[in-house]
């Protein structure tokens, strides 16, 4: 006690905030959006319509602006935009609830207003002049609207929609216009499911482009729905689907189908957009709900051919942001002593980016499908985390740092758990850099190791709530170590 006495530098830092009574007021939604439009092969595959009920319930914390029913090589010669609406229709007879909790959900008229049709056809052969389509006329729309953020669209099936917006904004746009244009665009595929990903990637070569290429096998997203050897996978079995997503809350959980093949493999292509303190969307390779991803142009040996032979694998021709490996040991809760401590068993894999967070974004998908039924006063709400220290730190070599949480709070009044942990993958110092103290508590000390030039370091805080499902928020704090 007095050595942690010592390090907090006076007894002020010895007794945290006493939380906020709960309130019912609704939380605000944050005032920084992401942009999204939406690309969906919706009845190839039950899991579109699972992500689009996980979505919507997001519908306040990212701005939806097109909603795109599309081909893919599972699908290539129907569309199916009126699922799309049906999912819209739960959506409008809970909207009101949901709006109890958190303000910022549209109507479902808004959201409906955004649903269109996509290329028709299968690919490139449906790319080309006067192929245009309400889905690709809506996507040069969106990047021609004076809006300065970024515009995300990620593809669930096929890409070729967004392919003929790229050919049209080429063909009748001005160079400079088409490049600036272009400089809006982010992109994120599931694999790639038709040949249109690999023809945009070779002809725009300044796209902003997520991808793992070739079959499933490779793909970084299906982290999601795997099971991890030797662990707990219970929140994304059937039976924890069935009781926290699908019966009994209400006619959004009720449209949630079941699993076919995979749970949700098209959700991480926008996990990453949610405000959550981990993620931030320009830098894949900081890591996220999503997923993390690495800028480099992979070899074709690094894919799977397997998954589907008809959509050919062809070489990259320069750096995308693509399959990123991971090392992280899960942590065990202990019913005695320390009540968190990392296991003795050590994950290394491209899916542990998404593997490492998995329970933490299960639970916060099954507080907000209770928000669709539950007034503010029965339901968990996310924490709120705030450093006490700057989120950018310099320090010298040897030197020892305190990095502190402590004035984070709970809108429900919950108790509060915290974990600090180095992201050795993340910056320029790959070897893991411990805390002095136990790393389950609001205020940690490190000690930045010799370095002989300017490295940084990441270093990421999980607060969680003891509510029911206890859910996570976190924040990052980057520190420079200099000689």
């Amino acid at each position: 006690m007095l050595r942690f006495w010592a390090m907090m530098g006076g007894a002020a830092l010895l007794v945290a905030p006493i939380a906020a009574a709960a309130s019912e007021t609704p939380m605000a939604a944050p005032a920084q959006k992401q942009r999204l439009i939406v690309l969906s092969d919706i009845e190839a595959d039950p899991d579109d319509t699972e992500s689009f009920t996980r979505l919507f319930l997001y519908a306040s914390e990212i701005d939806l602006e097109g909603l795109i029913a599309t081909t893919s090589v599972h699908m290539k010669t129907a569309i199916h935009p009126d699922s799309i609406r049906r999912i819209l229709h739960a959506y409008g007879k809970v909207q009101p609830n949901l709006a109890l909790h958190e303000t910022g959900y549209p109507g479902a008229d808004r959201l409906l207003a955004l649903v269109r049709d996509g290329q028709p056809g299968y690919g490139m052969a449906m790319v080309g002049a006067g192929k245009d389509t309400a889905g690709s006329r809506l996507i040069i729309a969106a990047l021609e609207r004076p809006d300065s953020r970024p515009l995300w669209v990620t593809a669930w099936g096929g890409v070729n929609t967004l392919a003929q917006a790229l050919y049209t904004i080429r063909e009748m746009r001005s160079s400079a216009e088409a490049k600036r244009l272009i400089a809006k665009l982010r992109v994120y595929t599931i694999s790639d499911q038709d040949d249109s990903g690999a023809w945009i990637r070779r002809t725009f070569p300044n796209v902003f482009f997520i991808v793992s290429p070739g079959g499933y096998g490779a793909g970084t997203w299906t982290g999601i729905n795997t099971l991890i050897d030797g662990a707990d996978n219970t929140t994304i079995s059937n039976t924890w689907l069935r009781d926290n997503i699908q019966q009994g809350h209400g006619p959004l959980g009720a449209v949630y189908p079941d699993v076919a093949y995979g749970m949700e493999g098209d959700t991480p292509s926008w996990l990453s957009l949610i405000p959550n303190g981990l993620s931030v969307p320009e830098h894949p390779d900081w890591g996220g709900w999503g997923g993390r991803y690495e800028l480099y142009t992979p070899p074709v040996a690094t894919t799977d051919p397997s998954g589907f032979s008809n959509v050919a694998i062809e070489p990259e021709t320069r750096p995308i942001w693509t399959n990123a490996i991971d090392s992280y040991m899960p942590w065990q809760q202990r019913e005695y002593g320390r009540a968190q401590t990392p296991s003795d068993r050590q994950i290394k894999d491209f899916r542990a980016g998404i593997w490492r967070w998995r329970d933490d974004f299960q639970n916060d998908f099954a507080a907000r499908m209770m928000w669709t039924t539950e007034p503010f006063a029965h339901a968990n709400h996310p924490p709120v985390v705030k450093l006490s220290t700057p989120e950018r730190v310099t320090v010298k070599s040897g030197q020892r740092f305190v990095l502190s949480a402590i004035d984070s709070t709970d809108p429900d009044g919950d108790s509060l758990s915290f974990q600090w942990f180095h992201y050795a993958e993340v910056g320029h110092w790959r070897t893991v850099i411990p805390n002095g103290i136990a790393a389950n508590i609001h205020t940690v000390d490190f000690t930045a190791p010799k370095v002989t030039e300017p490295r940084e370091a990441h270093f990421i805080v999980r607060v969680s709530d003891k509510g029911s499902p206890p859910l996570t928020r976190y924040a990052r704090v980057i520190v420079t170590i200099t000689p």
